[in-house]
């Protein structure tokens, strides 16, 4: 099994449900073990849209990295997003942080996720359920990450408490 980050993000439509949904979706190839608080932040990149909510997960997974970028797709076209051009509203974004130690640079997948580092949207959700997590390229840190980032967004506490991570029989 495979422990993996996923990055998550929303701004069109109940951005809550599309995130608790698209995690719950990820189920069964995809077991959700720690969720991050959520996090609004304003957009990167295309700015005339709404604000995202986003939280990152920690899961489990005997899905190869290819084969989970295709499940992570397939959610997000099933809770409605399209084809459309780069950092564009959406109602569902699942990105793949880290997956192990793997690094990987295809032309459909990098692993770590190449822009990590410079989004406080992503390492802040982080650094909250991971900060002493290595980062398998840089070798720092998630916390040093952050305390290095000179992101520009803003990032506001949004909501705890959003998704229930389920008990397995196993964890008990």
């Amino acid at each position: 099994m495979a422990t993996v980050y996923l990055g998550l993000g929303s701004n069109l439509g109940d951005r809550e449900t599309n995130l608790k949904e698209g995690v719950q979706r990820l189920a069964p190839e995809v077991l959700v073990e720690a969720a991050s608080s959520l996090y609004e932040t304003e957009p990167v990149g295309y700015k005339d849209q709404p604000w995202f909510l986003n939280a990152v997960v920690r899961a489990r997974t005997e899905l190869a990295p290819q084969t989970l970028l295709a499940r992570c797709q397939r959610v997000e076209q099933a809770l409605g997003r399209r084809p459309s051009f780069s950092n564009a509203p959406r109602p569902l974004d699942i990105d793949i942080l880290l997956y192990n130690e793997l690094v990987l640079n295809t032309p459909d997948l990098v692993i770590p996720h190449p822009r990590l580092p410079e989004r406080a949207f992503v390492l802040i959700p982080l650094n909250e359920i991971a900060a002493s997590l290595r980062h398998p390229v840089l070798g720092a840190t998630v916390s040093e990450l952050w305390a290095r980032c000179h992101a520009s967004e803003q990032v506001q506490p949004y909501r705890t408490g959003w998704f229930e991570v389920p008990v397995a029989p196993n964890r008990q």
